[in-house]
């Protein structure tokens, strides 16, 4: 059973890690578009780069606290699989929910922006869906297949493929769909495009399950045929 400072910790550890991952894909959304001059694929690589940087730090930094997780998704999957207890998983979606909000407040207030700004930047089409599916499926399968030294590697990778592979720009995460609600900004997303975004992030993280346990299963051990009696005898 997990003592009381030891869930805080966990919990300490998830809400800092979102926060500071929101403020970095915020934060560098909005440096980039600054510095582009309106070219959006500059803006994008911007954006990328940071994100990958940031993923992969914050994972070495405090997955050895909380499993660094940062994402409902990731937690709903791990509880499914049984590598969260049940009992935190609803603690840890408030916390990466809370955390999400105050990233994008901190960046917000450190480009000296509106501190309260809802987005107004709609992602709303069947391919933007078709896309968050593709890349919760894509990041879940990652983090629960990749060896465990390679995880912060393989993740912040995926992530920054997805950056330019998906229509949705990737964002693969309930938390940061919820996050970046609050900040008009070129990592955006308005409060009206939000549901559909999770319904399709908790789909992609549904159908991840699935194949990894499709995955998993033992195959089936093929013995020899028994000789038959006179062969035996030859």
């Amino acid at each position: 059973m997990l003592t009381g400072s030891c869930t805080a910790q966990k919990l300490a550890a998830e809400t800092l890690g979102t926060a500071l991952l929101l403020a970095v894909v915020i934060g560098s959304g909005i440096m980039a578009e600054r510095l582009a001059g309106g070219n959006a694929a500059i803006a994008l690589l911007g954006n990328t780069l940071a994100t990958i940087g940031a993923l992969y730090v914050l994972i070495e930094l405090l997955g050895p606290i909380s499993g660094a997780h940062f994402n409902p998704a990731v937690s709903i999957a791990m509880v499914v699989l049984r590598a969260l207890p049940r009992s935190l998983l609803v603690p840890y979606i408030v916390v990466q929910l809370g955390g999400a909000m105050l990233g994008a407040w901190l960046a917000n207030a450190m480009f000296d922006t509106d501190f309260l700004q809802p987005s107004t930047k709609v992602r709303a089409s069947p391919g933007q869906w078709l896309g968050e599916v593709v890349a919760t499926f894509t990041l879940l399968l990652v983090i629960l297949r990749a060896p465990k030294a390679r995880v912060a590697a393989m993740v912040a990778a995926t992530i920054g493929a997805g950056y330019w592979f998906t229509s949705s720009t990737s964002f693969a995460n309930p938390a940061e769909a919820f996050g970046q609600m609050f900040s008009d900004s070129f990592a955006g997303i308005a409060p009206s495009s939000v549901p559909a975004f999770i319904i399709a992030e908790l789909l992609g993280t549904t159908i991840a399950v699935v194949v990894h346990k499709a995955l998993s299963i033992a195959p089936l051990t093929v013995l020899p045929e028994r000789p038959v009696v006179g062969d035996a005898a030859r």
